[in-house]
């Protein structure tokens, strides 16, 4: 199935809305760090915002299917940074 004009530029908007986003979350957890937040206050804090703003958008049920797969996700590497040595 191709993706008309409209959905491309809506895919497109939608994923510099999603580097932005990502932009603005690591500016605010570079503040909190550099004020003494440990790192694991701030991802719960995290989590509990982010799945606080899924459960108000799309419910309670999707958004417990959604965190049903996140095991996989994670131990297949999907959320590892992997730092090259060079």
């Amino acid at each position: 199935m191709s993706m008309g004009m409209e959905e491309a530029s809506d895919h497109h908007s939608d994923q510099e809305q999603k580097r932005a986003a990502l932009g603005h979350i690591k500016e605010a957890w570079a503040e909190a760090w550099a004020d003494g937040i440990d790192g694991d206050c701030l991802a719960q804090a995290s989590l509990f915002c982010a799945l606080t703003e899924l459960v108000a958008t799309y419910g309670e049920d999707a958004t417990a299917r959604f965190a049903e797969g996140l095991p996989k996700r994670i131990a297949s590497g999907e959320f590892s940074i992997v730092l090259s040595r060079q």
